[in-house]
């Protein structure tokens, strides 16, 4: 039989604990130990002593006495493990104030009045309101049966559900209610989902610009790269490399360290390796190449006090020699056949990239040989302690030996990439904190 809507003035915002005793109530058929549970666990919607869940439901309609008919919820509640209280609001301004976080649902009469600021007659504006208030709410929008279409167009406006006055009764009502708040948690998370897949369609997209496929189209020289970022859980950090062939045969590599390691590092990062790699295909070589590159970081940069590292090779086309520019970054090793590792000449680097406004950058020639390894790196790799925290820093000499140790067992490659990488790791004593850029670059045979 259906009841009019009991109006429970202390659940309100402005009310407190004390207040319940004046609540107006119905006669329900609920147990007195029930109805206290309630009353006392409404503001957290857990029933003691019990599984069930409580649903509060603010009911907004248009008549100042109430009447209203809500079907009695308890009973049919109980049949679905749900029991569910009842807040009324008379207007839209004390749904406002009634509308706190133990609201699961909201029930809109369509035959609200429109409120003072809606423009034009739109019928929907009570409920366009509402949504406006309760952007995590459910939301059911209460209708006549000869208001069908209204009632749709609700939904399609944002309601989880429409109900007609008519048809109403507590088992409908009930579900309604349960269906509209797990429908609601559902496209909740379904957002979530949704801006999850962005971020990770925008992190790859990132990624491919750090860290690019190489383009050594007719070549014999073989590459291997391998990155890890130092932020918990980060896919990018603010190294980034690069490998191109130009027209003429020769094989420019490059490797850089944007001071930082989060997102926006990552994303100059990107910058400067687009830059490079273009500033490369147009023939810029040296100290020319490395003086534009400090101009596009000066651009893209958002403080004066973000620099980059950077080191590039250009391999001669018989793969015999090649021309070494620094910029604050550490030199590469290189690894020729039949004798120890060790890193090539870097007297005569320049600064890193954005500290001196009229910088140089010397280019210097470097004898390669007939077969060897080149590893370029970044200060990731050499910058974590050599036996857990408290020890030394690996360090270039530390890095040396390592690398002659593991090039000795055979190791080349990818294989010797991510064998170097676990070992600094572990002789860190856990996870690096700065990132680790790696690549290598090998010449097995010598041209006839």
């Amino acid at each position: 039989m259906p009841v009019s809507v009991p109006r429970q003035r202390n659940v309100s915002a402005a009310a407190g604990p004390g207040d319940a005793a004046d609540t107006d109530t119905t006669d329900t058929d609920a147990t007195d130990t029930d109805a206290s549970a309630m009353d006392a666990t409404a503001m957290t919607g857990t029933v003691t002593g019990t599984d069930r869940t409580d649903l509060t439901l603010l009911v907004v309609e248009d008549d100042p006495a109430g009447a209203l008919a809500v079907p009695e919820l308890l009973d049919a509640a109980d049949a679905a493990g749900t029991r569910v209280r009842i807040r009324t609001a008379r207007n839209l301004t004390e749904a406002e104030r009634l509308l706190t976080d133990d609201v699961h649902c909201v029930l809109v009469d369509l035959s609200l009045p429109s409120p003072r600021a809606a423009a034009g007659d739109d019928p929907l504006a009570p409920l366009r309101h509402i949504l406006r208030l309760a952007p995590r709410h459910a939301v059911l929008a209460l209708a006549a049966s000869a208001d069908a279409e209204l009632a749709a167009e609700a939904v399609r406006v944002g309601a989880q559900d429409h109900l007609f006055r008519e048809e109403l009764d507590g088992r409908l009502l009930s579900r309604a209610i349960r269906y509209a708040v797990e429908r609601k948690r559902a496209d909740a998370v379904q957002v979530k989902l949704t801006e999850s897949r962005l971020r990770a369609q925008e992190n790859a997209r990132l990624e491919r610009g750090l860290l690019p496929t190489p383009l050594l189209e007719g070549s014999d020289l073989r590459f291997a790269a391998h990155y890890r970022p130092g932020r918990s859980r980060a896919l990018l950090g603010g190294d980034f490399y690069d490998v191109v062939r130009t027209p003429d045969g020769t094989v420019h590599a490059m490797i850089g360290d944007v001071c930082g390691h989060g997102p926006d590092e990552a994303a100059l990062g990107v910058e400067l390796r687009i830059a490079w790699r273009a500033l490369t295909f147009a023939g810029l070589c040296g100290d020319e190449l490395l003086s534009t590159m400090q101009q596009v970081l000066e651009h893209e940069r958002e403080s004066e006090e973000i620099f980059a590292t950077l080191c590039t090779v250009d391999i001669a086309p018989d793969g015999r020699r090649a021309g070494l520019c620094l910029a604050g970054h550490p030199a590469p090793l290189i690894a020729r056949r039949g004798r120890a590792a060790r890193l090539l000449p870097y007297e005569d680097g320049g600064p890193a990239l954005g500290l001196l406004p009229r910088a140089r950058w010397p280019r210097r020639q470097v004898e390669l040989g007939g077969a060897w390894s080149l590893l370029m790196y970044t200060d990731g790799l050499i910058e974590g302690r050599s036996a857990g925290p408290g020890s030394p820093r690996l360090g270039q000499d530390g890095m040396v030996a390592m690398m002659n140790r593991q090039l000795a067992e055979g190791l080349r490659g990818e294989e010797l990439l991510e064998a170097a990488v676990t070992e600094v790791r572990s002789l860190n004593g856990g996870e690096l904190t700065d990132d680790v850029a790696v690549l290598a670059l090998e010449r097995e045979r010598t041209r006839g």
